[in-house]
């Protein structure tokens, strides 16, 4: 039996921006995915997929993963998991090439809806077990920035960005004092990153939002101060919404909050970020924001 596993992930800084190559700041999740892949006689995949609650979500049987597929616009999860599988023999033609079968089980450790990775820790899952570039993977099935699968693969807070469309990976230490004055909320709503980044294509990139971002980063980075954080992320968040059309979500939701509010990733729903004191937390439950998750619970 082969065993895989890779991070689920965060963007603090550079949301959109980071497909241009602006500097981003990421951190890898507590919670990610297990592949399991156990050779069998029975030619062909058994594929299993379970939730973080140990449901089973998908189950399905594949004879034969074929050359060069093509997905139809149902964007099926079958369709899904064989391109993502047929891509995966394209770079690497010795993957599946045996006679031998395959019984195969993921299981997540956070709910797919929470918005963590569940498509980007199964690139970087099934990439190791074929042995191929999950950046390359991803690129040829999902697409987007490979931040993301940067921060499946390690263990550290990371900065990130694309230099020539080559991912630029340097792993960090967050020497942040006021990490217990910060925390995760889940706003109760799975969004599309894929729209987000429609929206985004639809602007006009400029050489000086991406420097503007990439600068915020190193600073948001290097911040002494919880007071300091706060003011570059509220200048963060300025930007991003001037920039996207959007309004910032602490003006829809939470307005009347005392501390800073950061969206992460596509605007509008997963997590966000906020500052505040244990007591802080309380002003979202009332708002029925249950899933609330502390800075060390949800960083590596």
């Amino acid at each position: 039996m082969k065993t895989f596993y890779s991070h689920g992930k965060l963007l603090l800084t550079g949301e959109y921006a980071v497909l241009d190559g602006a500097l981003a700041l990421a951190i890898p999740t507590k919670f990610g995915q297990y592949l399991k892949c156990t050779p069998t006689n029975i030619k062909g995949i058994q594929w299993k997929s379970i939730r973080s609650d140990g449901t089973v979500w998908y189950k399905d049987f594949f004879d034969h993963i074929p050359d060069n597929f093509v997905p139809s616009e149902t964007n099926s999860i079958r369709e899904t998991l064989i391109s993502i599988l047929s891509t995966a023999k394209k770079f690497n033609p010795e993957f599946l090439a045996t006679s031998i079968g395959w019984e195969v089980s993921t299981r997540l450790e956070f709910p797919e809806k929470w918005g963590l990775g569940s498509s980007s820790t199964l690139i970087n899952n099934i990439a190791q077990w074929a042995k191929v570039d999950a950046f390359h993977l991803l690129h040829h099935s999902f697409g987007g920035s490979g931040y993301d699968i940067a921060a499946a693969q390690n263990d550290r807070p990371l900065l990130y960005q694309l230099s020539d469309n080559l991912p630029v990976v340097q792993t960090i230490a967050l020497d942040w004092n006021f990490v217990d004055d910060l925390f995760f909320v889940y706003l109760n709503r799975k969004q599309d990153s894929k729209e987000g980044i429609r929206k985004y294509r639809e602007a006009t990139t400029t050489k000086e939002f991406i420097d503007i971002i990439s600068d915020l980063t190193i600073k948001i980075k290097n911040s002494q101060t919880l007071s300091e954080f706060e003011s570059l992320v509220e200048k963060h968040e300025s930007i991003v919404s001037k920039y996207m059309d959007l309004p910032k979500v602490k003006e829809i939701y939470f307005s009347d909050y005392s501390g800073c509010i950061k969206s992460l990733g596509a605007w509008g729903g997963d997590f966000i970020l906020a500052s505040g004191n244990i007591n802080s937390q309380n002003y979202f439950r009332e708002k029925g924001f249950e899933t609330i998750l502390s800075f060390k619970n949800m960083i590596v």
